[in-house]
């Protein structure tokens, strides 16, 4: 035994053994795959064989020790793929894919997301690196210098090739169409590991590239019939009272709806935000069953499902893969039908996202991203301008914009890992012990209080009362990697049914002239928002490949997929391949042939979606005999370029103090008099 484990063969079974022992343990430490059944648990220890079989078995073909160096390299290449993903998890609570590879102009803005995502056991990932290491320079001397004989390499490559066809045959028999149909990759992973998956993904990717080539003309018939079925006809009491009047549109960044009326140390976190929800004289109507539907893009692909109708897509993000597609945006249909004129404000980067290219194709007019603001030290944290000077830098060049207009206000400070100034922060943290969740309500607190600022400023220039003001949550905040704080904060157990309920985020709008209907309690996702636009215009949204439906109208379809394949509506939800009654909470053993077949409508409504994005098809349709498809080469985005800008002049007025700001000094001044 001591001289095999001294020799090549022995030298690569250990690093057969360790690759497997700390993949496994890394999916039950790491990863929430939701593995449930015996077939699952012993299909999630035996994944990582085949991939290590496969892989450390090349080294073998190396002549004399290269073969060991061989094998450390590989062993290090599958390490550093699995602890990627390990990190990527920790926020994301998904796993990276090729497209999310090619979002590398993303990376350098996130350097503080990335070093919070790291833990003090990191260094386990390399302790079997080490370990081999140490036993190669240990065993090294004792390796004939000869090549292997080709028939033992052959032969454990063989043993991997048999490991996974068995590993697949078995998960295929506990979960039929595992590759065929499925939009939610810890499936891939729990039933053939996460090696598997990248090699699986990246032939997604090979495939998927081709099928712009491929589409024709033909491919968006199925597409038109399926969104003319589903469309819902406008409510008359609604159709057209926005015509004419300006539009902003506010960002809430990673803000989930369970702030909304939450107390911490018996404060309200967001007390603006609940008087715009609860206060009648405000005219809002707010939606507490409104759902985010975005993917691996988060901000990208709610900017791309509000302004197309249509889903993100299940790997990577549209505005970076699909960032040159064809698009019928809504800001591109009202500044052809009515005139208006189109603006991004974001105090970052334009070239995130790729946001300086797509935004040409959405038929955007002005982008004023970070070289339009005063970027010094003090207005900057964590992603970029912090949200108070970013809305008071923004006012005077929202004046200045032809009316009417469409301007899509977008903030930052409340952004994972949720960095504050103490200058900054009117609300203690929370005292769960998890940084990311603790901070969020301070950040989140912020965001508020730059509303309240931004409202006021509104209303001191006279935008507030002609506008629709629509306030929405791009994406979750928390992910569920963040469960035991968030059981903490909520006071209920994070069953998977839970955390499909806490992606509900905000989504507010205010109509001028229409009286608010206070709280909605409709189903609804990001989806719904630009068919609930046009017709609020009096656009009919009809004519247009759309696949959400009016929030207002009676035949408003309420229910809410998920990329993933999950949904929810008012009566059940279908999450990770479970039925659950909406009010009972429990599980459905015998789902209706009513409720599958919402099943099947979901699954097939996402891959539409994706056939237009992926096969380019809107190029393909013209919706009606006015429009005219965008010619991105007529926009250019930047300062430098921007002719018609001219420098504003910031009022440099004493801040104004939110009514929480000004309760929480008296506080304190209270207690220091208490204290003297």
């Amino acid at each position: 035994m001591k001289k095999f484990f001294s020799s090549k063969m022995g030298f690569f079974a250990i690093a057969v053994i360790l690759l497997w022992i700390k993949t496994y343990i890394t999916y039950k430490v790491e990863f929430n795959l939701g593995v449930s059944g015996a077939m699952q648990e012993f299909l999630l220890f035996i994944n990582p064989l085949s991939s290590a079989l496969i892989v450390l078995g090349i080294a073998l073909f190396a002549k004399g020790k290269r073969a060991g160096i061989w094998i450390i390299a590989l062993e290090a290449v599958l390490s550093f793929i699995l602890y990627a993903n390990v990190v990527f998890y920790r926020f994301n609570s998904d796993f990276i894919t090729i497209p999310t590879l090619m979002q590398t102009s993303n990376f350098g803005s996130i350097g503080g997301s990335i070093a919070d995502l790291t833990a003090g056991h990191d260094v386990f990932y390399l302790f079997d690196i080490i370990l081999l290491i140490a036993l190669f320079v240990y065993s090294r001397k004792k390796w004939q210098p000869t090549r292997m004989k080709i028939r033992k390499p052959l032969a454990v490559l063989t043993a991997g090739a048999i490991a996974f066809t068995v590993n697949l045959g078995l998960a295929e028999a506990d979960r039929p169409q595992l590759l065929e149909r499925t939009f939610d990759r810890n499936y891939v992973v729990k039933y053939l590991g996460a090696y598997n998956f990248m090699v699986h993904d990246a032939i997604q990717s090979a495939k998927t590239s081709t099928r712009r080539v491929l589409a024709d003309s033909d491919d968006i018939t199925e597409v038109e019939n399926y969104t003319k079925y589903k469309y819902a006809e406008p409510n008359a009491e609604y159709f057209g009272k926005g015509k004419g009047k300006n539009i902003i549109k506010i960002h809430l960044e990673s803000f989930q709806s369970f702030l909304i009326d939450y107390e911490l140390h018996g404060e309200e976190v967001t007390p603006f935000l609940n008087k715009l929800v609860h206060d009648q004289s405000e005219d809002f109507t707010y939606f507490d069953n409104f759902f985010h539907q975005t993917e691996q893009g988060k901000t990208a692909d709610a900017e791309l499902i509000m302004d197309t109708s249509l889903y993100g897509l299940p790997q990577g993000s549209a505005f970076v893969t699909k960032g040159t597609n064809t698009y019928q945006s809504l800001p591109a249909i009202l500044g052809q039908q009515q005139d208006y004129t189109s603006a991004v404000f974001h105090g970052d980067n334009k070239s995130f996202w790729n946001r300086d290219e797509v935004y040409k194709h959405l038929g955007i007019d002005k982008f004023y991203d970070a070289s339009y603001y005063d970027m010094s030290e003090e207005n900057i944290i964590n992603y970029g301008l912090k949200d108070k000077p970013f809305f008071k830098e923004s006012m005077p060049i929202l004046e200045d914009m032809e009316q009417p207009f469409y301007a899509h206000m977008m903030t930052l400070t409340h952004h994972h890992p949720y960095l504050i100034d103490e200058e900054d922060a009117s609300i203690d943290p929370a005292e769960t012990g998890d940084g990311s969740v603790d901070r969020y309500f301070q950040t989140a607190r912020y965001l508020d209080e730059s509303l309240e600022q931004f409202f006021n400023d509104l209303k001191e220039k006279g935008l507030y009362e002609d506008s629709i003001i629509m306030i929405y949550g791009d994406h979750y905040g928390i992910s569920d990697n963040h469960n035991r704080a968030m059981e903490e904060i909520t006071g209920e157990e994070i069953t998977p049914l839970k955390n499909a309920d806490l992606q509900r985020v905000p989504f507010m709008i205010k109509v001028p002239g229409v009286e608010g209907q206070g709280i909605n309690h409709e189903y609804s996702g990001q989806i719904d928002v630009m068919p609930t636009m046009l017709h609020l215009l009096g656009i009919d949204a009809r004519d247009y490949i759309q696949f959400g439906t009016d929030l207002f109208s009676e035949d408003h379809k309420e229910y809410v997929p998920f990329r993933n394949g999950n949904f929810m509506t008012d009566e059940y939800s279908y999450i990770d391949g479970k039925f659950y009654d909406s009010k009972t909470k429990e599980v459905i053993e015998e789902p209706t042939e009513e409720m599958q077949k919402m099943k099947e409508e979901v699954l097939h409504e996402l891959e539409l979606s994706d056939e237009v994005l992926y096969g380019d098809l809107l190029r393909f349709y013209t919706p009606n005999e006015d429009w005219e498809p965008v010619d991105a080469t007529e926009y250019i985005y930047g300062k430098e370029y921007d002719e018609d800008y001219e420098e504003p002049v910031v009022e440099q007025e004493p801040e104004m103090k939110t009514d929480n700001e000004v309760n929480r000094k008296q506080d304190d001044t209270d207690t220091k008099e208490e204290t003297e």
